[in-house]
């Protein structure tokens, strides 16, 4: 990284005696000049760590750290908000809150689910059960443009966030 110096020269550090030699501060510079980067890059570590502030080059990492597989086609915008939101939507993952905020994060559309599931008990054993024997999942998600969601990427994402054994369908419209 031309032009990136660092903070305190080597060579100032020096006893006073490497100081007066040529070579030792030559020498030095030429440290100075390769871990400039490396002091730079740990002085703003912060904001690599953020990811509304992280190099996009960065983000996909950074998304990989917190569990979060980003799709590169994504605008960034949508990209920092999915890595953003991940806490929050692995604390919901496998529900259908979870998986139509997780959805909302990534599309920036209207998300509705419908599953025919269900949960009841009966006072009487062996009674009838609700919903259908096979559990299903349709996800519709309404946008201004649906050429912009990459479907397959999208389904690939139900996929991964709704529970293993549950049927899906995605369908994207335009709204």
């Amino acid at each position: 990284m031309p032009g990136v110096a660092v903070p305190v020269s080597i060579g100032e550090l020096l006893p006073g005696v490497f100081q007066d030699d040529h070579f030792a501060m030559r020498w030095c510079e030429g440290l100075d000049e390769i871990l400039a980067p490396i002091f730079a890059t740990l002085d703003c570590l912060d904001a690599y760590l953020d990811p509304q502030l992280t190099p996009a080059d960065f983000l996909d990492w950074l998304g990989q750290w917190v569990g979060m597989a980003l799709d590169e086609n994504w605008p960034i915008e949508r990209r920092r908000a999915a890595v953003a939101h991940a806490i929050e939507l692995f604390r919901m993952r496998g529900t259908v809150t979870g998986l139509t905020r997780h959805v909302e994060v990534l599309t920036g559309g209207r998300v509705t689910l419908a599953d025919n599931g269900g949960v009841a008990t009966s006072h009487t054993p062996g009674g009838t059960l609700p919903g259908e024997p096979t559990p299903r999942l349709a996800v519709r998600v309404v946008v201004d443009d649906p050429a912009s969601i990459d479907q397959a990427a999208l389904d690939r994402i139900v996929a991964a966030s709704k529970p293993a054994h549950v049927v899906h369908r995605v369908e994207v419209v335009a709204g």
